[in-house]
């Protein structure tokens, strides 16, 4: 019987190591060539202590001048002493990732399908070459992904909770000129032989305790898509979940009847679009997309997931210092188009 934990480091690379029972996790970490920062190895000195983001644990012993009562409170652990209570845990590590030894994976896949989902935006889909070979992530993370026929890569947030009969999907944003865009509309064949880096990134979702307030610019609606689809499939979320999903243009606005799927198989899941600059013929709302916010669905503490253009990052973040809302913890990823 083992557990696993995922490792998620400063720079966003991200390992995931199995624990056996009653193993450290420091223990397991080394086991897998993850060499993570210690000292004393007793609980005292605080060399390996991390954020627990997810899961149960025991904790043997913490040392006060290791971590004050307020850090333990925060989830702070150490690596040393603890141990992992249930099946999936995740801990985040203020180092990168080159300290302990670890680096990036690149897995071999093909082009297994693509499909145009709106007039900006197209769904690529990769199948791995290896089904075995594992790839796992967080929903949230992204893949580095070579484009066929260059020696460029650009990076894409996984659009699904994981590997789906050894697949994957990412919904990309088609520019009117880039390399991939070029490459997705006018070159993209079945059985085209790609590239991962993976997994990377450090915004993915936490631990459910709280609402949750989402909020996309563009494709970054890729990084919700599996968010989402993680909470549908884990069935323990009862915490309310607001989508606020921004676009330029009305034909920018994709995966639509997805989010419909997920208002029925979600407890508490509402969604709204703004479009900024929309044709006579749109009937929603016009406007950037601070204006979906809801400040009475904010007076209560929450977790704000934010992903889309620094713009929209940018305004936001400012939306939220600026009003009263309750109390909350932003987590974010920006992304410029390529």
């Amino acid at each position: 019987m083992h557990n696993t934990a995922a490792i998620i480091f400063r720079d966003g690379i991200t390992r995931f190591v199995k624990v056996d029972s009653n193993e450290l996790l420091m223990d397991a970490a080394q086991r897998h060539g993850v060499n993570l920062p210690v000292d004393c190895r007793e609980g005292v000195c605080g060399t390996c202590r991390c954020l627990r983001e997810a899961g149960e644990v025991d904790v043997e012993y913490i040392d006060e001048e290791a971590l004050s009562e307020e850090e333990v409170a925060e989830g702070h652990v150490l690596a040393c002493q603890t141990r992992l209570l249930s099946s999936h845990a995740s801990f985040y590590f203020d180092v990168d990732s080159s300290m302990c030894s670890v680096a990036t994976e690149v897995h071999d896949a093909t082009v297994s399908a693509v499909e145009q989902v709106s007039d900006a935006a197209a769904i690529l889909e990769v199948a791995l070459d290896d089904p075995d070979q594992a790839l796992p992530f967080l929903p949230g993370q992204y893949a580095r992904i070579e484009v066929p026929g260059s020696d460029e890569w650009r990076a894409y947030s996984f659009a699904t909770s994981g590997v789906k009969q050894g697949k994957l999907r990412f919904l990309i944003r088609l520019l009117p000129s880039g390399v991939m865009s070029d490459y997705l509309r006018d070159q993209a064949r079945v059985g085209d032989a790609i590239s991962l880096e993976a997994p990377l990134g450090a915004f993915y979702l936490r631990e459910v305790q709280r609402p949750l307030l989402m909020v996309a610019g563009g494709t970054g609606l890729s990084a919700f898509l599996g968010m989402l689809e993680e909470l549908v499939e884990k069935g323990e979320c009862q915490q309310p979940i607001r989508l606020a999903y921004g676009v330029t243009q009305e034909q920018d606005l994709s995966e639509l009847t997805r989010l419909e799927a997920f208002t029925e198989s979600l407890p508490d899941f509402a969604f709204e679009t703004i479009v900024m600059n929309p044709t006579d013929a749109w009937q929603g709302k016009q406007g950037v997309v601070c204006d979906l916010f809801d400040p009475e669905f904010l007076t209560q503490p929450f977790d704000a997931y934010l992903c889309g253009p620094p713009p929209m990052i940018e305004a936001s973040k400012h939306w939220l210092d600026e009003r009263d809302v309750a109390e909350h913890r932003v987590f974010f990823e920006k992304f410029v188009s390529s």
